[in-house]
């Protein structure tokens, strides 16, 4: 069976940030990639459980066999989640900016537990200044950072806002589930995609990724950030058919 493209995107995005990489995917692959809304966000349904399971199990549901999967931040721990526990849907994982777990621990690189319980009471206040404020971090130190974050901004504009409910158990995600024993246990081969300069998902967590996983195939854009794919595209688009 003919391999499709499945791209993800990350937390309190939506499909359409992939649109300036679309056009090349398609020649890649025939036309046949596919950007999918999580649950929850752009044009795609609301779950009554919001969790990591329920959400790879509507995705399951939308997905062929044989996929391989590019999951963006939040979208890498779904695509992990789905090759794991729906290995026939998957032939292939590719992470970008994301690994099995988010959260910063005494023994593995993340995000710091103060930063996602602060975008979540900020949330309760503003959803959307929180949103913004969450667009201006993932272009931090990239050299275009003001541009990519405008673009981001323009992009998410093109779908329905995600429900504030649905964006604070979408950082409960980011901050409590830990797929390192999956990661590890994968059977399809993992490529990781990083940003050197990217303050959300440090690129120091390479090290143990590759403990877990001695096959993982990496890349690190050195002057990219948390969008690399937005900020970086022409190497961001090598180093993607590279691992393809």
């Amino acid at each position: 069976m003919q391999k499709q493209l499945v791209l993800l995107h990350g937390w309190g995005m939506n499909n359409k940030v992939w649109e300036l990489i679309r056009p090349e995917l398609n020649f890649l692959f025939d036309g046949d990639v596919r950007a999918l809304d999580l649950p929850g966000y752009g044009e795609s349904q609301q779950l009554h459980t919001y969790d990591l399971p329920t959400m790879s199990a509507m995705l399951a549901d939308q997905l062929q066999d044989n996929n391989v999967i590019v999951g963006w931040s939040l979208g890498g721990l779904v695509a992990l989640y789905l090759a794991y526990f729906y290995p026939h849907k998957v032939s292939k994982v590719i992470l970008v900016a994301s690994t099995p777990f988010f959260a910063q621990q005494a023994d593995w690189p993340g995000i710091k537990t103060q930063v996602l319980g602060d975008f979540s009471s900020q949330l309760l206040n503003n959803s959307a200044k929180t949103i913004e404020r969450f667009l201006a971090i993932q272009a931090m130190g990239s050299d275009t950072a003001r541009a990519d974050t405008k673009q981001l901004k323009a992009l998410l504009k093109q779908a329905s806002p995600p429900q504030a409910e649905v964006l604070r158990q979408g950082l409960d995600i980011l901050q409590h589930h830990d797929l390192r024993h999956e990661f590890a246990h994968i059977k399809q081969p993992v490529g990781a995609i990083f940003g050197r300069l990217d303050a959300l998902v440090p690129y120091k967590a390479i090290a143990q990724m590759q403990a877990l996983r001695s096959d993982l195939d990496i890349a690190v854009l050195d002057k990219a950030s948390h969008a690399p794919f937005i900020s970086h595209k022409d190497e961001f688009l090598a180093t993607l058919k590279s691992m393809l």
